[in-house]
């Protein structure tokens, strides 16, 4: 079930929200556990098969976790081994329905045998819930978790608003908003902004994203199919789909926040203006920030993080990105944007560590822009690499950003505001240049839409910042100290037109956007990170 389908928005959400609260009026473990059985509804619309699959790896991990705790108190000596079993099966697991082709095709082709396995269907949401539930392990572990109650645990898991595309959660973060009292009571304010949230988020998906992924999908879908872009088209499709990801990604973010507040429970931020960031280091701590802190805290730091010298650092990073590259799809597209960010963290790295060494500091405002201008040209370039279906593809795609496949332009002004010319992508047919048009798209629009969606990403603030007077996320209620550079708005700019108040014009405006979300739901569009 999708957050932006008729379905959920008009029955799915009303039915579980006034449930929810109907019987917390009467049991709050009743109204938890109403929840509990909806989020499960929530994940059997897309496949029922698969439901038996995340209820076998809840009662795996619970029972496992389970006896981590009683070992940590028995000090029996085995705790280290069952965490490394636990983690051990859930990598199989995910290994399986993840890599399994993935691995079967390469041994294939490298070895010329004819191994067959059957298509193994990737369940939605493993990579989340596993990486979920490795995160309770290792806490249990460390003695981060203090109660052991399995509806908890399996609301903890399975909570619709973060069960498909995250954010990876911490057992801590969560289970004390699901025990508070108050928790299955209405909080007004709360539903009042979550609600708005969920709009913008509802907003962003259907009215820009899917708008640049029109702009994205044909460029990709020609250069895959042999076509040459010239300079100009390649760089229309690199920055449409590095929109479409930007706007898919943080529409979805929003959305589970909106959702979440709905039911007076908090989630962790987990998009942060990604594409403000001056440096690969703040990107990473910007772009999904909840699967950054898991690679950081499970993987980076386990390898021995920075604590060997800067070259064990170096490997460290290198390691860690590529994995994670891995962890976002099998295939070699994803191993190459892995490697590509892993060495862009090298080299800034690198380069704080010089200017540290030799005393230079801020450069100022100019020094800013062109930093954030070179590490947003650098973010696209990766993006190409993720977003391609082969290697091949991706050069291509580049070399066209370049200008190796030619610069050649629109032969009238007119002819460029009517629609791309029929030149739009070339390629190779008998040692003679030929036209490939797979595609027209209106230049106008696509050129209008793209400079719209870059003035929002750099020109205005986002969720938290709007609704910072109502702290929408849970790192609001924990104090957390984050590296949140963007998050102070300037009265002069954004306080008197952007900060959300609970009053008539705003409720409006929500009401507008709403509208215009649903008439545009004119067709079922997955988000992006479904697939991961």
């Amino acid at each position: 079930m999708l957050f932006n389908s008729y379905v959920f928005i008009f029955a799915f959400l009303p039915v579980v929200f006034f449930g929810f609260y109907a019987i917390g009026r009467y049991s709050h473990n009743l109204a938890l556990l109403w929840l509990t059985f909806a989020s499960l509804f929530f994940y059997g619309w897309w496949d029922i098969r698969f439901v038996g699959l995340l209820l076998g790896s809840i009662i795996f991990n619970y029972g496992a976790g389970y006896l981590i705790g009683q070992s940590l108190s028995k000090s029996t000596g085995s705790t280290k081994w069952l965490l490394v079993s636990a983690i051990v099966a859930n990598m199989m697991l995910l290994g399986y329905f993840k890599y399994a082709n993935f691995f079967v095709e390469n041994l294939n082709y490298l070895t010329g045998t004819k191994l067959l396995i059957g298509e193994v269907f990737l369940p939605l949401g493993i990579s989340f819930f596993t990486f979920t539930q490795i995160a309770y392990l290792v806490d249990t572990y460390q003695g981060k978790v203090k109660e052991y109650s399995f509806i908890h645990y399996t609301l903890f898991v399975t909570y619709f608003p973060h069960l498909i595309a995250g954010p990876v959660l911490h057992h801590k973060e969560m289970m004390p908003q699901f025990a508070r009292p108050d928790t299955c009571f209405i909080n007004l304010e709360n539903i009042a902004v979550g609600m708005s949230i969920f709009v913008i988020g509802l907003v962003k998906k259907v009215l820009i994203a899917d708008s640049v992924a029109d702009i994205a999908t044909p460029i990709f879908d020609a250069v895959s199919s042999g076509g040459q872009p010239v300079f100009l088209e390649s760089w229309v499709g690199a920055l449409a789909y590095t929109l479409q990801l930007y706007f898919d990604f943080s529409a979805y973010s929003d959305m589970a926040i909106g959702l979440s507040l709905m039911f007076n429970v908090r989630l962790p931020l987990n998009f942060n203006s990604p594409y403000k960031a001056t440096s690969i280091i703040e990107f990473w701590r910007r772009w999904h920030m909840t699967l950054s802190r898991f690679l950081r805290d499970y993987l980076y730091i386990p390898l021995g993080g920075s604590r060997h010298g800067k070259s064990r650092r170096y490997i460290n990073l290198m390691a860690t990105m590529l994995l994670g590259g891995l962890w976002h799809g099998a295939g070699w597209t994803f191993v190459v944007w892995g490697g590509l960010h892993g060495f862009y963290l090298m080299i800034n790295h690198a380069w704080r560590n010089l200017k540290q060494r030799i005393g230079w500091g801020d450069g100022g405002r100019w020094s800013d822009l062109g930093a954030g201008t070179l590490t947003f040209l650098a973010v696209v370039v990766g993006w190409v690499f993720f977003r391609a279906d082969s290697f091949s593809s991706a050069v291509n795609l580049l070399q066209g950003m370049i200008g190796v496949n030619g610069f050649s332009a629109p032969i009238s002004l007119a002819g460029w505001w009517d629609k791309y010319p029929d030149y739009f992508l070339h390629y190779e047919a008998n040692g003679l240049m030929a036209r490939f048009t797979p595609v027209e798209l209106n230049a106008f629009k696509a050129t209008v839409t793209l400079i719209i969606g870059l003035i929002i990403v750099w020109g205005f603030p986002n969720v938290r910042q709007i609704f910072r007077n109502y702290h929408p996320v849970c790192e609001d209620l924990h104090k957390e100290a984050m590296d949140l550079s963007v998050d102070t708005i300037s009265p002069r700019t954004f306080g008197c037109y952007f900060e959300w108040k609970p009053v008539k014009a705003f409720a409006w405006v929500t009401g507008a956007l709403f509208a215009l979300a649903i008439f545009g739901l004119t067709h079922v569009s997955e988000f992006l990170y479904f697939q991961f």
